[in-house]
């Protein structure tokens, strides 16, 4: 390995390397071979066994030129030491591999003066030591781990078919570098057990130091490529089949557009990366940070780039284990529609799509934000997606604020088991472990509420949750009897649809063609809109009952009207809003 260590100054490394590790190789088995047939000539088995100088007194033309020979081997392999090694030293601190060897980096073509001095001081301290059978097997177990990771690395390069991976040795195969490597492995453990546990576990001490503080450099990670064909065959055993209730995991695709300005060098609103975390048991997950930047993506290529790695880095910090990734398109609606129907591979695609409450509607064009917002939700809809508002946003505590009080379920409508999941995934945080679960089904006035409640015990108990059962029945509403609170949303609601349907029918009239909404034709049943608001008021009123002073509260909401006004749909959500969702 000695030209290996001094390729800086060869001329034609990759062809100087190999003929010479191979020439010295094949010499020096050769001379071997020879000394043994020569020995074996000259002297019994005793006389071998017994006298260490046998070669000195049967040496030819008189013994001293033995003594003169193992002086002058020995100078050479010092001074080949003491010139190969701080190049050595020097060439991984150029690296970078390990930054704390900076101190060792020279300029090209310079001298390495301190690397010199540094392992002339080592070569004096195993010589203080005077003890060459200790000094022998450390430098040995070095030496045997150095040739079982080139092995090692053929290995798996060769065995993973990694495209980068062209060996000029045309007879080179995978089963004789693993061969190599387990010899390696091997003849250190015959040597010595307890050097080869401590050269093991400090060969993977500096490996763990790389990882972490070093640079991968642009030679590449033969891991990396055992991972990713790990990746590629755990993703086709998964497939792309219905994955079934058990083996189903949470992965929240997070809408980082923040309906409102953030501060500078915030691409994400900090709570959504906090409620992620939530949506996973202990941390462990897969979450994709998604944003899109309006305009053409021919211009806006390489700020998404910039925002791209600015999201990454802000994921790392918030410590959310995720990816992000950045969208151009003309439009918010445009591009998250493309982001629903392609993100993801296989089973590993997004199956609940976390956004934030627009709070801010009222201050900006209130038939913007509506539309887009609806829109957003119909196609997640239409994609087969879970969807999770989270309202009040600000609200959602850290992970040092501790909850206490209930975390309330209105099964309004089903929704699979998804409200359940995640109120079990936030007991497992800390931050509301003092919580205690409360799930409200609302029941017609004349339906069994006993029956319906044992219904639901039973299926809680089923699937090993613990949680209170408490039916409300709905009665008819009476307006003397509601919350004021609940009323003014209610009247505030009515009038704006009753505005917004007022203006689509003069503008039909006007331009005589049908009612049009979001550019497309509709069916409005003022009826069906009025019996609508009615309903979220009652369920609002509800919920601002018994669950003011909850910590969290889940509602199921239904999905928007088909051919409806995403107008109209928007503030009969908005009048059952006023409460809490998700926070």
């Amino acid at each position: 390995m000695a030209g290996l260590n001094r390729s800086a100054s060869l001329k034609d490394t990759q062809r100087s390397i190999p003929v010479g590790t191979l020439a010295a190789t094949l010499t020096t088995t050769g001379l071997y071979l020879v000394s043994v047939l020569f020995f074996g000539s000259v002297a019994t088995r005793d006389k071998l066994l017994t006298d260490r100088l046998l070669t000195a007194s049967i040496a030819w033309p008189f013994p001293a030129i033995v003594y003169v020979g193992i002086i002058l081997s020995t100078l050479g392999a010092a001074l080949q030491s003491l010139t190969g090694a701080p190049r050595l030293l020097a060439a991984i601190a150029n690296d970078d591999i390990l930054p704390v060897l900076n101190y060792f980096k020279v300029v090209d073509g310079s001298e390495p003066h301190v690397a010199t001095f540094f392992t002339a001081f080592i070569c004096i301290g195993c010589v203080v030591i005077g003890n060459l059978d200790l000094i022998s097997p450390t430098i040995t177990m070095f030496y045997l781990l150095c040739y079982a990771g080139v092995n090692l690395s053929c290995f798996l390069l060769d065995l993973l078919d990694a495209p980068s991976w062209r060996p000029r040795w045309k007879f080179h195969h995978w089963s004789l570098s693993l061969v190599g490597a387990l010899l390696c492995i091997v003849i250190m453990f015959l040597i010595s057990w307890a050097f080869t546990v401590v050269s093991l576990a400090l060969a993977s001490l500096i490996y763990y130091y790389v990882s972490i503080k070093g640079k991968a450099g642009d030679w590449g990670d033969g891991f990396k490529s055992a991972y990713f064909q790990l990746a590629l065959r755990s993703l086709r055993s998964l497939g792309a089949s219905q994955v079934h209730p058990k083996n189903w995991y949470p992965i929240p695709l997070i809408f980082c557009r923040p309906w409102g300005k953030l501060p500078e060098n915030v691409p994400c609103h900090p709570k959504l990366a906090d409620f992620a975390n939530c949506m996973k048991k202990k941390g462990r997950g897969m979450s994709i940070f998604i944003s899109i930047i309006d305009g053409d993506y021919h211009e806006r290529a390489e700020d998404a780039k910039a925002a791209c790695k600015q999201l990454s880095t802000y994921i790392d910090y918030k410590q959310c284990e995720g990816v992000a990734e950045i969208v151009v398109a003309p439009n918010m609606s445009e591009g998250f529609r493309g982001i629903v129907q392609t993100m993801g591979l296989g089973n590993l695609k997004p199956n609940i799509i976390v956004m934030r409450y627009p709070e801010i509607w009222r201050r900006e064009n209130l038939t913007e934000i509506p539309a887009t917002f609806v829109g957003i939700i119909n196609d997640c809809i239409v994609a087969n997606k879970a969807v999770v508002i989270v309202k009040d946003l600000d609200e959602w505590p850290n992970e040092y604020q501790r909850q206490y009080g209930t975390i309330d379920l209105y099964w309004i409508v089903r929704d699979g088991g998804l409200m359940l999941l995640l109120s079990q995934l936030l007991l497992t945080k800390d931050s509301f472990e003092g919580c205690k679960i409360q799930v409200f089904c609302i029941a017609e006035e004349d339906s069994d509420a006993e029956g319906l409640k044992a219904d639901v015990k039973k299926f809680l108990y089923d699937l090993r949750m613990q949680a209170e059962v408490i039916v409300i029945s709905m009665k008819s509403w009476e307006g003397q009897g509601e919350q004021q609170e609940s009323i003014e949303a209610f009247s505030a609601a009515q009038g704006r649809i009753a505005s917004y349907l007022g203006e689509m029918k003069e503008r039909a009239e006007r331009d005589k063609t049908p009612l049009m909404a979001d550019g497309k034709p509709v069916v409005v049943n003022e009826q069906q809109v009025e019996k609508f608001l009615y309903t979220t008021l009652k369920l609002n009123s509800t919920i601002l009952k018994y669950s003011r002073m909850a910590a969290v509260v889940f509602v199921s909401l239904p999905p928007p009207p088909a051919n409806h006004p995403a107008f109209s749909t928007w503030n009969t959500w908005t009048c059952w809003l006023r409460m809490y969702l998700g926070s």
